[in-house]
Formats: C-alpha cells, sequence, structure tokens
C-alpha cells in the first residue's frame, strides 16, 4: 500500500557568516566529521528513536542585530553509520508551518529513506524558531479555536465573510498581546532561513544539503535563494508557489481538493458496500448533498464545514480513503462514526506558530470587501471548498508590519535543485509547483508523478520519482530536462 507523508508524521536576506556561539546540549557527544560546535546528547522522550541525537543553538532573534537578544533552536542529528560513505549533511523539514521536524529524520529512516542515502548523509532535523522546543510561541487559543482548524466556515454569501472577520480579529488579537508578541515580527521563513546557515556553520560543514517537503519546499526555495552558494544538493517535494503560504496558497487549497477528489470518487463508485453511488458523478453529488445537509443539522457533531475539512485531509493519501467512505456512510446514515484521526501533538503551538509565519511572511489582503470578492470567485470555481479557503483569516488583521520584504524566489544561482510533485496533490497543487518551476528557471528540473496525494519522497512507491532524486542525493545527477512519472501499477 502507498505510504504517504501525513501517516508518516502520524507515525511517529541578510547572510550572517560568523561564528557559532558554543551549544548546549543535555550531554556531551561529538559533531561528526565536520568541524563544528554542536554537542549532541539524548533527545526528548517524545522523539527518541534509535540512534537519534538532539542539541540546542543560541540564535540571534533578530538578525539585524546580531549581538542583542537570542532564542534557542532544537536540533537533531540521525549520524551516518559509514564514514567512509559519509559526504555531507542532509538537513530536512516536514513541512507545516508550524510543524515540529526534530524526529523527522527517523520517520524518514523508518518511511523508506534508502540505506545509501542514509549512509552518505547524516540527517538532520530541527524545530522551526516558535516551534516545538524552539522558544515556542503561542496565540492562547482555547480548545474551541483550536478544534475548529485552519478553514473559515464557508462563505455562501458576502454577509458570510463579513460574520468570520469577527473571529479573524479576535485571534490576531490574541496573537497580538499573548506573552510571546514580542517575537511577532521575527518568527518568519527568511529567518529560519538564516538560523539553518547558522546550523551549518555550527556542524562545520561548507554546504548543506536539503530535502524538504509541502511548505518545507517554500522554506528550502528561500534558503537557496538567500545562500546560493551554501546549498549542495537541494530537493523539494510537493511545492508550495514562489510566494510560499500566501494568499494564493490559502485559496489554491480549493483547486487541490478539485484535482484529487475524482480519485475519491472512483473509489467509492467502485464499492457499493458504501452505498455512496454507483458513479463517479453519483459521488459527487453525494458531497454536495452531504455538505448542505450538515449545514443545515449537524449530525453527531459535524457541521457542513467539518465535513469538507475532513475530506480535504482525508486525501492527502490513498490509505486514508476507505475511512473516509466509512465516514461519509456514517454522517449520511446517522450512525455512529468511525474514530478520528489523531490530532497533533501539542495542537495549540502548531497553530499558533502557523499564524506567526504565514502571517509574517507574506502581504495579505487589508479589507473584507477583497475576500468578498475573492469568495465569490472561488465558491464558483472551486464549489467545494473555495467558499471556505478564500475567506477572511487572521492575517486579515495582523498586528505587525513586515520587517522585511517577502524573498523573491529567481533564477540567480547554481542548477543544483530537483523538484518532484505529484498531479493529483490536494495540499500543494501541482499549479502552484509549476510557478516556482518557472520562477527557479534554470535552476530546477521537476519530476511530476501521475498519481495522487500529499508527499512523494521516500514515502511513494513509484519507482521513476523515488529512484530519480536518490539518484540526484547520491550522484548530484538529475535528468536532461523536466521528467513525467507514469502511474504505476501499486502506487
Amino acid at each position: 500500500m502507498r505510504k504517504s507523508l501525513s501517516l508518516a508524521l502520524a507515525a511517529g536576506a541578510v547572510a550572517v557568516a560568523a561564528a557559532m556561539p558554543g551549544a548546549s546540549a543535555a550531554a556531551p557527544g561529538t559533531a561528526g566529521a565536520g568541524s563544528g560546535t554542536v554537542r549532541w546528547g539524548p533527545c526528548p522522550e517524545d522523539v527518541a528513536a534509535p540512534r537519534l541525537e538532539c542539541s540546542t543553538l543560541d540564535v540571534p532573534l533578530d538578525y539585524r542585530r546580531p549581538d542583542g537578544r537570542r532564542i534557542e533552536v532544537a536540533i537533531s542529528r540521525l549520524a551516518s553509520e559509514n564514514p567512509s560513505k559519509r559526504r555531507g549533511v542532509l538537513l530536512t523539514d516536514p513541512g507545516g508551518p508550524g510543524g515540529s521536524g526534530l524526529g523527522y529524520p527517523a520517520v524518514l529512516a523508518a518511511s523508506g529513506l534508502p540505506q545509501e542515502v542514509l549512509d552518505s548523509y547524516d540527517v538532520i532535523g530541527l524545530d522551526p524558531r516558535g516551534v516545538g522546543r524552539s522558544s515556542p510561541v503561542t496565540c492562547h487559543l482555547t480548545q474551541e479555536q483550536q478544534y475548529r482548524g485552519n478553514f473559515a466556515p464557508y462563505a455562501h454569501t458576502a454577509a458570510d465573510v463579513a460574520r468570520e472577520a469577527g473571529y479573524a480579529r479576535t485571534v490576531a488579537r490574541q496573537c497580538a498581546t499573548s506573552r510571546t508578541a514580542w517575537m511577532l515580527p521575527h518568527i518568519t521563513t527568511a529567518n529560519t532561513a538564516r538560523d539553518m546557515d547558522r546550523i551549518r556553520v555550527a556542524l562545520g560543514e561548507r554546504k548543506i544539503s536539503y530535502l524538504g517537503h509541502s511548505y518545507g519546499t517554500y522554506l528550502g526555495a528561500v534558503y537557496t535563494t538567500m545562500f546560493p552558494r551554501r546549498g549542495d544538493r537541494v530537493v523539494l517535494d510537493s511545492n508550495l508557489g514562489p510566494g510560499g503560504y500566501d494568499v494564493t496558497a490559502m485559496r489554491l487549497f480549493a483547486r487541490g481538493l478539485k484535482d484529487r477528489f475524482p480519485d475519491f470518487a472512483e473509489f467509492a463508485a467502485a464499492r457499493p458496500e458504501y452505498g455512496l453511488g454507483s458513479t463517479p458523478e453519483q459521488v459527487t453529488a453525494k458531497f454536495f448533498d452531504l455538505a448542505k445537509r450538515l449545514e443545515r443539522k449537524p449530525v453527531r457533531g459535524v457541521d457542513g464545514t467539518a465535513f469538507r475539512g475532513a475530506t480535504f485531509e482525508h486525501l492527502y493519501t490513498d490509505a486514508l480513503m476507505p475511512h473516509l467512505a466509512e465516514l461519509w456512510q456514517a454522517l449520511d446514515t446517522d450512525r455512529p462514526l468511525p474514530p478520528s484521526l489523531p490530532l497533533p501533538a501539542n495542537l495549540e503551538n502548531l497553530m499558533a506558530a502557523r499564524f506567526y509565519v504565514i502571517c509574517g511572511d507574506a502581504r495579505w489582503p487589508g479589507t473584507v470587501r477583497e475576500y468578498q470578492r475573492n469568495a465569490a470567485v472561488d465558491r464558483l470555481r472551486y464549489p467545494m471548498l473555495g467558499g471556505s479557503t478564500a475567506s477572511i483569516g487572521p492575517c486579515a488583521f495582523w498586528p505587525t508590519g513586515q520587517v522585511e520584504p517577502p524573498v523573491r524566489i529567481g533564477d540567480r544561482g547554481p542548477s543544483n535543485v530537483l523538484m518532484v510533485q505529484n498531479e493529483r496533490d490536494p495540499g500543494t497543487p501541482l499549479a502552484g509547483a509549476r510557478e516556482l518551476r518557472r520562477a527557479f528557471g534554470q535552476r530546477a528540473l521537476m519530476v511530476t508523478a501521475d498519481q495522487g496525494g500529499h508527499g512523494v519522497y521516500p514515502f511513494d512507491d513509484n519507482v521513476c520519482a523515488n529512484g530519480t532524486v536518490t539518484r540526484f542525493l547520491m550522484t548530484g545527477q538529475r535528468p536532461a530536462r523536466d521528467l513525467d512519472c507514469a502511474a504505476e501499477p501499486g502506487a
């Protein structure tokens, strides 16, 4: 069965080149083959895994004031067990923003990262600034706010958007008055990229290779734009557009569901035991019927917004389609719901860090009227989800201005980027990946796999796509041109 990034996670421009200060850790260790200053020790219990080591680094809160206030960034290492084959470090990021990456090297190893890659690299993870054990931020979100999720209620009218503006303003105010509000202007992708370069220095490496998924593709794109000569082999998997997680990316979630939903419609139509329809068209009609009924009268605590969000979330991987069909069946017949998917650990920090990053990275529309226009357009263009993802959120009322302009991804720098992408990815649709590919120009090549879901390498079984990425990480060789990988039986 095809694995996925989401299931694997459930299982488990100021260039500052000054030398790092001493790093702290629970116990002394070694810094690997480099001449860096990191002292490795045991990892916290919740991320502990065989051979995984952890440490912390002090970095500037504000890189314009490198001698000012400092914060801690937590990092981890899964060291190569074959020093004769080790060629460097592979820094990783699982996405988010807001997701912890401290345990990610172990997740990658358990999810099929080839042994030859594990031999060739020390695989490095980190909790980006503001996340997990890296000076975590908060918006003091209530449990109700956390369970509400990232999608606004579906806006059928302009009045619905105006109504949601009150909630969005409340969340923005909570972030602005939280005990970590002093960090607001500095929890950005550009500053995390600067932290990454401090990690490189601390590890004693001249260059670093990189494997980033989902939002991690934007982090990698920003790093290789800000520090083009310090990246070695850069792999970006499941790609955001060149603007990162901005209003365009938020609206693209609706495009992603439109691209991906036909896979589920075919799955459900081929299985009459679910009673959702005998053709893809009937399954699609069932979606709109259920959404309308649940908006009018929730079933077992599930309303229309939760139904749309759950459908979107389950389509991150083929393996969750049976669970989604069972959920639909239960809602349709008012029967007990199947067990819920587990919520991420430390959900409040994850959501707060997401707000800090996406609202601080990009310029979001600041008037209710513009979101009303967007929602009106996307309701027609992408009726399954467009009324939610084009509606208003806390970034419209964010309390601080940007400290610096967004990083502009361009084609200046070495040709050392390999992008990999599913054709029908709900979370980072192909349309955004193509925009990033165009922005990179000669710097990048892209491998596109004819399949659905979020996350390709190493979670997928597509030999063409996986083999191309492994070959690049091992030899530096990429295809002669952009590559289309056909669907493979069982993938």
